[in-house]
């Protein structure tokens, strides 16, 4: 996965994270979480703040 991969990502968040809220979630501890995805395999650094922004408003409409 890349960065650009807001869904699998956010389908794999919840995967990971069943009993986390994705709105309360630092964008800190996003980036950590995706960086530490088994199948992430993007730089890092690539990353911004629009991307987390993505990757967690669809987290939010997976756990809904």
């Amino acid at each position: 996965m890349k960065w650009t991969d807001t869904q699998d990502i956010a389908i794999a968040l919840l995967e990971m994270h069943p009993d986390i809220d994705p709105r309360y979630v630092r964008f800190t501890d996003l980036h950590a979480w995706v960086v530490a995805l088994p199948n992430f395999a993007d730089a890092p650094e690539r990353s911004n703040e629009k991307i987390l922004e993505a990757i967690q408003m669809a987290w939010m409409d997976e756990a809904d």
